[in-house]
């Protein structure tokens, strides 16, 4: 196999070519044109040339992944050593890590013969030559990571447009290493393979995993990562270096495929010492031609050529094949974008459009108010229980009823309050007549003795209400920091009002209650029978001065005392007796009523807030000039609004350039990555 001839993919300045070469003495090369010449220029370099046009625009910060090829490997594996070779330029080298930033090379056929080099890094373009691109990344390297020994995720881009180089775009990460040396951070390890997880995991990265000949494949640290994201290979490509300096064995290594490199193997000659890339690449012809071992590799995975030929086909069927998803996010973002950025308000450039918009903004927050306030639709807060208002304005009132309702614990004697009132009411008249004003004057007592809970709702009610609001306000008027702050002292003004309206009409209320005593409420008089029918009893018990027992069962009322009621007349009992049944009925009733009469008046407020106050006022306050006004302040658009709409509009703009390029070639190439 020593003397048989072998096919190397080369360059021309226009296209690729494959030539027959002989060993290196003999110098008569003829170019045969290959197959791939046309389906590269048909099909390959516009599908390269978009993906460049994207990562031009820089898509990828918008969250839109792009095929990229991603070059790992242990520390001192040959990586510098290969991407020198595919872009025929030098690359920092030395002990430790040399690669401390991810470096984007980005690689560009040029039909001039004057190369062209420059660095692209925290928004500045440093152009550079072939002598001294090594300092150059050097020196950015250092801007970037610092001058130490430490790593950064911030890239560093590195074009390259020149004859004889393959159409690439590659991503060199840190060399993998797990102990730190000559000053290297303690967590080195950990940041490195941090940074080389977040390039690799994308589905849309090329995993180009190099791999020293001296080592066994099986333990090296690069496999093992690559194999967490990329279980089955699909996309990843292996190439091995130092094939000269391990040959043994090595066509068992790239054939058993012990590690499921899915995308295959490439065997390669570094080049050594000062030999130019011409001379490296005519050695590794000979070398894989000639050596009785290494020559027993099939030629299709040995050679720098071939590695340049399958990474562009490679990059060329990921590009393919991810080009209509990559559209499709183009365009949803750019959907999302557009729809985000209707949603701000308008730029207003008048007096009336700014208050068109006002007009709009406490609109929408009436409408709302309506739908949670008065009507109990509760969808638009769907998860905030806070906000279902009928249900906790109803709660509120069923416990604002329990509380009024709850019969205090009497710590009197039985009848004593009555009796009092009545020995102080009394007038010349007829024996067994309860004078109203005793009537009253306990009624009085009672309503004094509640009078603060009717009021300690209706305020808290309305505290509740103010939190509504000011939600609502919050909500609809994000748009508008400028006045947001406004609209709700605004909102706080207007429930301000109609609380201290509101507790005035609920004194009211409470008060009607002592001005007289009056109900057409049948239960009245079938309550006070039901409980005068144990008079009888009642005195028959008190005045038995026989068995003279200390309490008597009382419906209603349970055991009450009954032994401090024997030094009193007949007929003051039966008089305190009636007394207390006729106000325990009707006080029943009148507990019901002020629940009742507050519930019939909350239900008015909040409707008249809703439909007629809450607009009307805020408008008022807001346009009126003594009060601060807002409306002059919505034609300054706030900081945070104008960098908001600046983003989404830049967005658009990149998105929108980003589909027109993507147009043109995603039908033409549609499938092709499935051939």
């Amino acid at each position: 196999m020593g003397g048989s001839k072998k096919h190397v993919v080369t360059r021309t300045s226009t296209s690729l070519a494959i030539v027959e070469t002989n060993p290196p003495h003999n110098k008569d090369l003829v170019p045969v044109e290959a197959p791939i010449v046309s389906s590269y220029n048909d099909r390959i370099r516009p599908l390269l040339d978009t993906v460049d046009r994207l990562r031009n625009l820089n898509v990828m910060r918008e969250g839109i992944q792009l095929p990229t090829i991603v070059v790992v490997g242990d520390q001192s594996s040959g990586k510098s050593s290969v991407l020198e070779s595919l872009a025929g330029i030098s690359l920092p080298r030395g002990q430790g890590i040399c690669t401390r930033v991810p470096l984007v090379m980005r690689l560009q056929r040029s039909s001039s013969p004057e190369p062209e080099i420059w660095l692209e890094y925290s928004d500045k373009i440093v152009h550079t030559d072939e002598e001294h691109i090594t300092e150059a990344i050097c020196a950015a390297t250092d801007v970037i990571a610092g001058s130490g020994k430490g790593v950064s995720d911030a890239p560093l881009t590195l074009h390259v447009k020149k004859e004889g180089v393959p159409d690439l775009t590659m991503v060199d990460l840190p060399g993998i290493t797990r102990v730190p040396v000559n000053g290297q951070p303690e967590n080195i390890y950990e940041q490195i393979s941090g940074m080389i997880m977040k390039y690799i995991e994308p589905q849309e990265s090329i995993i180009l995993n190099v791999l020293s000949a001296t080592v066994d494949f099986t333990t090296c640290e690069s496999i093992r990562m690559s194999r967490q994201v990329d279980k089955t290979g699909e996309r990843t490509l292996a190439v091995v270096t130092k094939a000269d300096m391990a040959p043994e064995g090595l066509l068992q290594k790239v054939t058993a495929d012990d590690v499921s490199i899915g995308l295959g193997y490439v065997c390669v000659r570094n080049r050594i010492g000062e030999e130019t890339y011409e001379e490296a690449r005519l050695q590794e012809e000979f070398l894989f031609r000639t050596h009785p071992m290494l020559s027993l590799i099939d030629d299709d995975i040995v050679g720098i050529p071939v590695l340049a030929q399958k990474l562009m086909l490679i990059q060329a069927t990921m590009i393919s094949r991810c080009l209509p998803e990559i559209v499709r996010k183009i365009n949803h973002k750019m959907e999302t974008a557009v729809l985000e950025l209707n949603k701000l308000p308008m730029v207003m450039a008048s007096t009336g459009e700014a208050l068109m918009a006002l007009m709009d903004v406490i609109g929408s927050a009436k409408e709302s108010l309506l739908r949670i306030l008065v009507q109990g639709d509760f969808s638009e807060f769907p998860d905030d229980q806070n906000m279902h208002c009928t249900a906790r304005l109803a709660d509120m009132l069923s416990k604002f009823s329990d509380n009024l309702q709850a019969k205090p614990e009497d710590v009197s004697e039985f009848l004593m309050d009555e009796i009092k009132i009545l020995d102080e009411c009394k007038c010349v008249g007829l024996p067994n007549f309860i004078p109203r004003s005793a009537f009253l004057a306990i009624l009085s007592q009672h309503v004094d003795s509640v009078h603060d809970k009717p009021v300690e709702f209706i305020k808290k009610i309305w505290d509740y209400i103010e939190v509504v609001l000011s939600s609502v306000i919050a909500k609809y008027s994000e748009n508008f920091p400028q006045i947001q702050s406004s609209i709700k002292r605004a909102g706080r003004n207007l429930i301000t009002k109609i609380k201290e309206q509101s507790v005035e009409r609920v004194m009211e209320i409470v008060e009607m209650e002592k001005l007289t005593d009056y109900t057409c409420n049948p239960d009245y008089m079938t309550s006070w029978t039901q409980k005068t029918s144990e008079q009888q009893n009642f005195i028959h018990d008190v005045l038995d001065d026989f068995n003279e027992p200390e309490y008597f069962s009382l419906t209603g009322f349970g055991n009450v005392k009954i032994s401090h009621l024997r030094n009193y007349h007949v007929h003051l009992l039966q008089q305190g007796f009636d007394m207390k049944m006729r106000i325990t009925s009707y006080w029943t009733i009148v507990l019901r009523r002020i629940v009742d009469n507050l519930a019939l008046y909350l239900q008015l407020s909040v409707k008249y807030l809703v439909n007629t106050h809450f607009q009307k006022e805020i408008v008022a306050e807001m346009v009126d000039p003594r009060a601060g006004g807002g409306v002059e302040r919505m034609l300054e658009e706030s900081p945070s609004v104008a960098n908001k709409r600046e983003k989404l509009k830049n967005s658009i703009k990149l998105l929108k350039e980003s589909k027109d390029a993507v147009a043109a070639i995603v039908d033409q190439n549609s499938g092709y990555g499935d051939r």
